[in-house]
């Protein structure tokens, strides 16, 4: 490595975090307003460029807890993103991170040095964000859809139970499918547990509270 080649300069590094939670059934992602240029007003993913002194991972959720307040021990690479017009300041690599949440268990910081506002959006509610985070967040939204499959990753969604109604919603929209009610249900009663609670969903009667069970190896449900 040749340190005076001019081709060696100008480089830096993005962490991107694509963070996503259920509520009422909705699959949301979370998005930060930018205050600073460029892209200043636009709304974005959490996300900001790596310290020369820290790993890849620890910058990913070093910028997750100073743009949105929110503390994770953990945080899955996805993808890397590596077009050369990513950033309009100089060239920066882009690697993606992603992760989920329950939104209950988290408070968000509405304003941060370098944003002005933090929110959760729906999935088919997305703006024109900055950068190329649009690109970004549609390949979280495919790895999503790969990991859906798994039960595993619901077990994320819903640590306090859910309803089969709320769970083939989650399904529907992350997969964007149609699934037949009563084969879900076939599906999907050999792997969760009856609570013996009912809670009230989207206002509609009640109905029964599920949670998954523990001694179930996790399992593709299609």
């Amino acid at each position: 490595m040749e340190l005076k080649n001019p081709l060696y300069k100008n480089i830096g590094i993005h962490v991107i975090i694509t963070l996503f939670t259920v509520e009422k059934g909705i699959t949301k992602v979370l998005l930060v307003r930018r205050t600073n240029e460029p892209f200043k007003g636009s709304w974005s993913l959490p996300s900001g460029a790596m310290y020369n002194n820290e790993l890849i991972k620890d910058g990913a959720l070093r910028e997750l807890k100073e743009k949105t307040g929110i503390e994770l021990e953990d945080l899955t690479p996805f993808r890397t993103f590596d077009s050369l017009d990513r950033s309009p300041v100089q060239r920066m690599i882009g690697i993606g991170y992603m992760g989920i949440i329950d939104s209950k268990r988290v408070e968000i910081l509405k304003n941060t040095n370098k944003t002005s506002n933090a929110d959760w959006f729906k999935l088919d509610e997305i703006p024109e964000l900055a950068y190329d985070h649009n690109d970004i967040l549609n390949h979280a939204i495919l790895k999503l859809k790969e990991r859906i499959i798994d039960t595993d990753i619901l077990k994320t969604f819903f640590p306090n139970g859910f309803t089969l109604p709320e769970l083939q919603n989650v399904y529907e929209s992350i997969l964007d499918i149609e699934i037949d009610r009563r084969n879900f249900r076939k599906k999907m009663l050999p792997l969760i547990i009856d609570t013996h609670k009912e809670i009230n969903y989207l206002g509609k009667k009640k109905a029964k509270l599920y949670k998954f069970d523990k001694r179930k190896k996790d399992t593709s449900i299609f």
